[in-house]
């Protein structure tokens, strides 16, 4: 269960060094429309909706659009399950793909991995025997690659939740707006009392000014932040985080708290990273 949030942590990885180094960077593009492939459950009518909503505000071309049936939105499904959804996504997209997004909630697990791990890296059944070792080690940690899959055969993916269409709808626009506006921003990186969940504090870049994202970096010591209303980054780890009501997110934002189950998203150990 700890590592249903590996590849977010995996990026967050990425985000320290390219925050740290942005100042010295050439400006360079994301993902095109055409490099993106979108994965729609037909059995899942919200997947359907938020799907096409997405398709349509990204201008995804129609032959990136992967169509599968999963029905009853299981929590979890098997390795041979796993192995003919990957199996519907590799064989209907092309080499220019270069990531994934799944349009549902559930299934996010691939028996004790992942859905997004299991597809952009492989399932894994080796960490089920123990879920807190060390996985496998990816090839794109620390690369300067803009195409993962040309480069290293691996599409990164992401999981887009779709339990509330209206919310769903709203994080897209809020997507499309983010790459349309900048503003003054703030990255809060906190190192809270919670050793267990604190361990990659040690990876927060220092703190400073990147002027030409106009983003201040805060690392901080605390174990939440309250009424900032300027929030691009927060990064945190406890097992429930207090007074997210009171902050503004601005479009484009990453949140993260490191727990072992804020990854199993209809799950109630932890706080799910849906809230």
């Amino acid at each position: 269960m700890r590592h249903f949030t590996g590849v977010i942590l995996l990026g967050l990885l990425f985000c320290w060094s390219a925050l740290a180094a942005a100042e010295s960077l050439p400006p360079t593009g994301g993902l095109t429309p055409e490099m993106l492939g979108v994965v729609i459950n037909d059995a899942d009518p919200n997947s359907v909706e938020v799907g096409q909503y997405y398709i349509e505000a990204r201008h995804i071309p129609a032959e990136n659009v992967v169509h599968v049936d999963i029905p009853g939105k299981p929590h979890k499904i098997s390795g041979e399950q796993f192995a003919a959804l990957k199996a519907a996504v590799e064989g209907s997209l092309g080499p220019d793909v270069q990531a994934v997004v799944l349009v549902w909630t559930a299934p996010y697990a691939v028996e004790c991995n992942s859905i997004t791990s299991a597809l952009t890296m492989g399932f894994d059944p080796a960490q089920c025997r123990n879920t807190c070792a060390v996985g496998r080690p990816s090839p794109y940690f620390n690369s300067k690659s803009r195409r993962p899959y040309s480069d290293y055969r691996m599409r990164i993916s992401m999981l887009l939740p779709t339990e509330s269409v209206s919310e769903a709808k709203a994080l897209i626009r809020r997507g499309v707006i983010s790459g349309f506006r900048q503003e003054p921003a703030s990255a809060y990186l906190l190192i809270t009392g919670d050793k267990a969940r604190n361990s990659r504090a040690r990876f927060f870049p220092r703190p400073m000014l990147i002027r030409n994202a106009e983003l201040t970096i805060k690392p901080m010591r605390a174990n939440s932040i309250e009424g900032k209303k300027d929030v691009m980054f927060y990064l945190t780890g406890l097992p429930v985080v207090p007074g997210l009501k009171t902050l503004e997110f601005l479009p484009g934002a990453l949140a993260d708290h490191l727990t072992s189950f804020g990854g199993d998203l209809l799950g109630q150990r932890q706080m799910s990273s849906l809230r």
